[in-house]
């Protein structure tokens, strides 16, 4: 059986025990070493700027690609989760984990998605907000938690989709991420939040709170072709993160705004969508940025 065909933290204790054996026709040692995981937080403190979307639909995108996937449903909306078809249970989020109850790697939960699972939300992780604020290491509390899921080899790729608004569930991403990509609206109004996420991550890198975060790249998100403005928003960031920004934009369309209501990826839902079109080309940069098609 091949390795893509295994999904989880259960493929590599499979696999290496097979390769332990050293009997002929077992698999390679050399080639089921697991590679290390990337932590991606996508955030923004301004809602509606299609940063659940791209969470979701990335995931999803990189997961057709058999890279194995891991999103984290931070936002106790949990629009992430249901965009999934993923039902919201009590005590499946990372609510427990976080109070020190429970691991990280015990939530989750496989979807319909092949090579793709998700820890989801629940509405008690709003709570986490006022707790945090008040615990030792409040900072770090998320990357504790992630450390084992991180060392487990399970997932080439994590993918932390944070809530509206820079508090104590978003600082606690950024603290865990190796990269922070942005979910960017092309509107001008956005680029003054873009600014301020900024200056928040060198404050958490001054402060040495993760002193390896980078910014991974900024997402342009509801392009509009039809106006200019779009267009000049994009030349805006481009001129100034000329390095970070993707050349994928990911347009505003119908479709990609119906299908969570239906608990369906943009593939799953249009796949011949230009939505479509634009986050499978997103994951392709994303792989080949940081190379995630390395060894998978």
């Amino acid at each position: 059986m091949e390795a893509s065909t295994f999904t989880g933290p259960c493929s590599v204790m499979v696999l290496r025990a097979c390769a332990c054996t050293g009997r002929a026709g077992d698999v390679n040692p050399k080639a089921i070493l697991p590679m290390p995981t990337t932590i991606f937080t996508i955030a923004n403190q301004k809602g509606g700027v299609g940063k659940t979307t791209t969470a979701v639909n990335l995931a999803a995108a990189l997961a057709d690609k058999k890279i194995h996937t891991l999103l984290i449903d931070l936002d106790p909306q949990a629009n992430a989760t249901s965009a999934l078809g993923v039902e919201k249970q009590e005590g499946r989020s990372l609510y427990g984990p976080l109070r020190g109850e429970g691991g990280a790697l015990d939530m989750v939960t496989p979807t319909s998605v092949e090579h793709l699972a998700i820890i989801p939300s629940e509405e008690d992780l709003a709570a986490v907000e006022i707790e945090l604020a008040q615990g030792e290491n409040y900072l770090a509390r998320l990357r504790g938690v992630l450390e084992p899921l991180r060392v487990s080899g399970g997932y080439r790729a994590v993918i932390i989709d944070c809530p509206p608004s820079l508090g104590m569930l978003s600082m606690n991403s950024l603290a865990a991420a190796d990269f922070l990509l942005i979910a960017l609206q092309c509107e001008y109004m956005a680029l003054e939040g873009l600014g301020q996420i900024l200056r928040n991550v060198d404050r958490l890198k001054g402060a040495g709170v993760n002193p390896a975060l980078e910014l991974g790249g900024v997402v342009m998100t509801m392009f509009d072709v039809r106006t200019s403005l779009s267009r000049q928003v994009v030349e805006e960031v481009r001129k100034h993160l000329p390095e970070k920004i993707f050349n994928s934009v990911i347009p505003r369309t119908v479709r990609l705004s119906e299908a969570p209501s239906f608990g369906k990826t943009i593939f799953a839902y249009d796949p011949l969508s230009p939505g479509a079109t634009a986050y499978r080309n997103l994951a392709k940069e994303v792989i080949a940025r940081f190379g995630l098609g390395v060894g998978k």
